[in-house]
């Protein structure tokens, strides 16, 4: 990887982090649905004229039907669920549970297109949710006040992240990744509108949580996406997916320094745990590459 690459990488990693940071800041402002609805606007606004640069309309207009589903799946759904989630948990552990995405589309792709999978892979998926009870023992709560249900949203929304991931490599493969997150954003932002204005704050939001829809909108999604997709590019996706790793790190960085949150020994643990299933199941670790097993050999 390049180091051109590489400074991508990081800074595709810090701004996905920060997204949470943000959400953690807007939500209780705007509520949920209200603030994924202007995020998902407002990313659409910016890369509608990227996509026009690019002469990719032609591509959106062709597979409308699968791009709308993934702005379903993809954004509208799991973006408010993050950011319900964010009401109740810190901005750390609602990247850290992000995580699991890459685990539940390597369980969804096994379920729905028979994907096999190896002894290693399936012990990746039983260490990687190991880690995640890990994580939530003790902090899934169901009593008034408590983060239960706000974990479960997180987690379900991993879910969908891991469903419209196969979904897209069924429907949409070879399709320019460019026209699938424009669409998407635009779908999205059509299917919350109704939500979005029937829950729309009473009393207006203040300036701060704003600017900080804004920083997600066009930072955290337009141009996260347009490094994502330079990233697949330049190295492939296989080494793009690696920035799931860095995520939660940065979610958690951000998170201390802006939100006095306190990072647990729990969480290092759980967050440790998560991401080695995850390398496992996802085939990016393989006992081949562990220093243990090399030498072993």
């Amino acid at each position: 990887m390049k180091p051109r690459d590489l400074l991508d990488l990081l800074l595709l990693a810090a701004l996905w982090g920060a997204s949470f940071l943000f959400m953690r800041i807007a939500a209780p402002h705007f509520g949920a649905v209200p603030l994924i609805e202007v995020r998902v606007a407002l990313a659409a606004l910016f890369l509608l004229p990227w996509l026009a640069w690019k002469r990719s309309g032609k591509e959106l207009r062709a597979k409308a039907l699968p791009i709308f589903v993934i702005g379903v799946t993809n954004s509208a759904l799991p973006f408010s669920l993050f950011a319900y989630a964010t009401l109740s948990v810190t901005a750390g552990l609602a990247s850290i549970l992000n995580a699991t995405a890459p685990l539940f589309g390597a369980l969804v792709a096994y379920v729905w297109l028979r994907d096999k999978l190896s002894a290693v892979r399936i012990a990746g998926l039983a260490i990687g949710f190991s880690g995640v009870v890990m994580l939530v023992w003790g902090q899934a709560s169901f009593r008034p006040g408590g983060s239960g249900y706000a974990i479960v949203g997180a987690l379900a929304a991993s879910l969908l992240y891991g469903i419209s991931a196969n979904y897209a490599k069924r429907r949409l493969a070879g399709v320019d990744p460019l026209a699938i997150a424009t669409g998407s954003q635009v779908a999205a932002a059509l299917v919350l509108l109704p939500p979005a204005i029937a829950w729309w704050p009473a009393q207006v939001p203040e300036a701060s949580s704003w600017l900080a829809v804004i920083a997600l909108a066009v930072a955290c999604t337009g141009i996260a996406y347009i490094l994502y997709f330079r990233l697949i590019a330049h190295v492939g996706p296989a080494k793009a997916i690696a920035v799931t790793f860095l995520v939660p790190a940065f979610g958690v960085l951000w998170g201390m320094l802006f939100l006095d949150e306190t990072l647990t020994p729990g969480m290092v643990l759980g967050c440790a745990v998560i991401l080695f299933g995850t390398a496992l199941s996802t085939g990016v670790l393989t006992l081949k590459r562990m220093p243990f097993f090399r030498r072993a050999q």
